[in-house]
């Protein structure tokens, strides 16, 4: 039996400063202050999500990797035909470790590279990319603006597994993308594209590259702010990230942090720019009731899983899915081409929760019906 041999790498501190408001894990001192916050390292939790669809087929597969937190605690731990081709030293990996085992698992011919991390991890891995070498990212990063990752974790799975099965796979270019994490910290977005790589080109499982433009309709957006202002009253409001929400705190003349997440009740600033254990702390020692405002990402449609991790698991759930308020505009709901909005929360069982059909804000007493998933489960 011919065995499929898979590349596996894992940042183990990808998207490590997300929860806490650090909006990304680049810079040497970035990860320390954010463990010194109380941040969880979440990439191997999020790459155990995409091996572990790969179960039934341990027999067929050989996982090529580096040591502990980089691939060999997670494949072993599911009970996977582990061959470590690299070694680091340390008690953290480095960019470097990153671009080395990538050219050891080019040498050693592996049929796919499957990587967890973010647009840094992705540039990391084009930088020794030579030549027709197929891979695939599943999202553990706080930015994710390039094409080569998969929508959610499970979705990463399902497309190795249709590999596995030798079934028909197109591959196809898709662009690594990649911003300045300082300029992003100060709320500015300068994306810039470092190349491309070959990626599996299954539509239903692959993300597209972000749109980073601005809605042009102002008329759109003030009505979708009053609608929402409409509804504030004593009740807590998380104001998630993104411009359409921008608009909302633009109406109420509140200084917005556009790339992180703030806390209103009345209509007033109560907190800005709030990490996750302090959102959670604050809902759950509060008597009044918390509504979510949340916005689609352009050209992907993510409403949870990508720029906004402070919005964990626990924290939805102590909101409620009930009192989530999803807002866009009817121009970019249309520039999806009928694709559902997607939730990749780290908790496939809240997932599961949030899928079906939800309503979207569009405009002032003006809702549409718009179906979310979460590809791979």
């Amino acid at each position: 039996m011919t065995q499929f041999k898979l590349g596996f790498l894992v940042n183990p501190i990808a998207g490590i400063g997300g929860s806490v408001a650090l909006k990304g894990s680049d810079g040497k001192d970035t990860t320390q202050i954010a463990l010194g916050l109380g941040a969880q390292p979440k990439a191997n939790l999020r790459a155990k999500l995409a091996l572990e669809i790969l179960l039934p087929y341990k027999d067929k597969i050989t996982i090529y990797t580096a040591n502990d937190e980089m691939g060999e605690t997670t494949a072993k731990e599911l009970g996977f035909n582990v061959e470590l081709i690299y070694h680091y030293s340390g008690q953290q990996s480095s960019p470097d470790d990153t671009e080395n085992l990538v050219k050891a698992l080019q040498q050693q011919g592996v049929d796919l590279l499957l990587f967890a991390g973010g647009d840094g991890t992705a540039r990391n891995v084009c930088h020794q990319v030579d030549g027709y070498f197929p891979v695939l990212g599943i999202p553990a990063g706080c930015k994710i603006h390039s094409g080569v990752y998969a929508l959610t974790p499970t979705a990463a799975g399902r497309v190795v597994e249709q590999m596995v099965n030798n079934e028909l796979v197109s591959f196809t270019d898709a662009d690594v993308m990649d911003i300045d994490e300082n300029a992003f910290r100060r709320g500015i977005v300068k994306a810039r594209r470092y190349g491309e790589m070959q990626i599996p080109s299954e539509l239903q499982y692959i993300q597209a590259v972000k749109s980073g433009g601005k809605e042009t309709d102002e008329m759109v957006l003030m009505d979708i702010a009053a609608h929402v202002i409409e509804l504030m009253d004593e009740e807590l409001f998380v104001i998630g990230s993104g411009s359409t929400v921008a608009a909302i705190m633009e109406e109420l003349a509140i200084d917005n942090t556009l790339l992180g997440v703030d806390l209103l009740q009345e209509q007033e600033l109560l907190r800005s720019d709030i990490i996750e254990n302090e959102l959670f702390e604050f809902i759950v020692d509060s008597k009044l009731q918390t509504k979510l405002v949340v916005t689609v990402i352009g050209g992907q449609g993510h409403i949870f899983g990508r720029g906004n991790q402070q919005l964990s698991p626990r924290v939805i759930r102590a909101i409620g899915t009930e009192n989530i308020i999803v807002v866009a505009t009817k121009s970019k709901l249309q520039a999806l081409n009928h694709r559902p909005l997607i939730v990749d929360t780290g908790d496939q069982q809240l997932d599961k929760e949030l899928t079906g059909f939800i309503p979207v804000v569009t405009g002032f007493h003006d809702q549409v019906l718009y179906p979310v998933a979460s590809p791979g489960l």
